[in-house]
């Protein structure tokens, strides 16, 4: 069985990806660089988040 105190602060960095995809889908008949931009920015956010979990999590 998986430990009930696993650290799952790491999982905001593959859900702001897959909202930068989803968000994507609307600009993808405008740009393919909005879609582009649009999954950088997701995984960009979600890295920032995983950062202020993880530190919360520490202290």
């Amino acid at each position: 069985m998986a430990d009930k105190n696993e650290d799952r602060s790491t999982w905001a960095s593959g859900g702001g990806l897959m909202i930068g995809i989803g968000v994507g889908f609307f600009f993808i008949s405008t740009s393919i660089f909005f879609f582009i931009g649009s999954i950088l920015a997701g995984l960009g956010v979600g890295l920032i988040l995983t950062s202020f979990l993880s530190n919360s999590r520490n202290h």
